[in-house]
């Protein structure tokens, strides 16, 4: 049986964090480098589709915003181009289109995960050495008889893989999570902004500042 967060919604939503990024690699010999055309490419099932466009679209922004040069997948393909395991057809599709890179995201995992709110929480270090036993009772009873309520987020395990295809190598890659406890554009805006921020930070690509050098 999965644990419950016994926690307030709004500790729920300043601790856990929209996204945030657990595990990353980059390759030893990568360095920043101006990219020309970068492909945003979102690798999720069929099901998925409307996240996946959001992500897409989202995280492309970003990058534009940043100065960069990149193209959401959905923008140019139709659904379908890049089928799982057609290494081939994908190739065939990225030739001719003036891509230097590719920004892949892919879906690995999504749960569904249960919590608790509290209908009433109290910050005891409020009180000071003098409240008596009748005051802290009937605090406590308060908070016991205020109902709360049980939720449900949703779980998403994503790796997020960088390739440049002049040197035809996979240069960066990350693990991140994410819980949609708002809502799937909320979701997409915040892991764009992440992975494309983490990206330069990585010095996978260079500094904004660095653009009109």
């Amino acid at each position: 049986m999965k644990n419950l967060c016994f926690v307030p919604l709004l500790a729920l939503l300043t601790s856990c964090q929209p996204t945030k990024i657990t595990q990353i690699w980059t390759a030893n010999e990568a360095a920043p480098k101006k990219y020309k055309k970068v492909l945003v490419l979102g690798v999720l099932p069929e099901s998925e589709n409307d996240l996946q466009v959001k992500i897409e679209n989202h995280l492309a922004d970003d990058l534009r915003g940043m100065g960069y040069l990149a193209i959401a997948s959905n923008k140019i393909y139709p659904a379908g181009t890049f089928a799982k395991g057609d290494t081939a057809k994908a190739k065939t599709a990225l030739e001719g289109k003036g891509f230097d890179a590719v920004m892949t995201i892919v879906l690995l995992d999504k749960t569904k995960q249960p919590y608790f709110v509290p209908g009433k929480v109290t910050d005891y270090t409020k009180f000071n050495q003098l409240s008596g036993f009748t005051r802290y009772y009937n605090t406590v009873a308060e908070q016991i008889y205020t109902p709360g309520y049980y939720g449900e987020e949703t779980k998403y395990v994503w790796e997020n893989n960088f390739y440049d295809l002049v040197s035809k190598q996979m240069i960066y890659s990350a693990r991140s999570r994410s819980f949609d406890i708002t809502t799937k554009t909320t979701l997409a805006h915040t892991y764009g902004q992440l992975m494309a921020a983490s990206l330069v930070k990585k010095n996978i690509l260079v500094k904004p500042e660095s653009m009109k050098e």
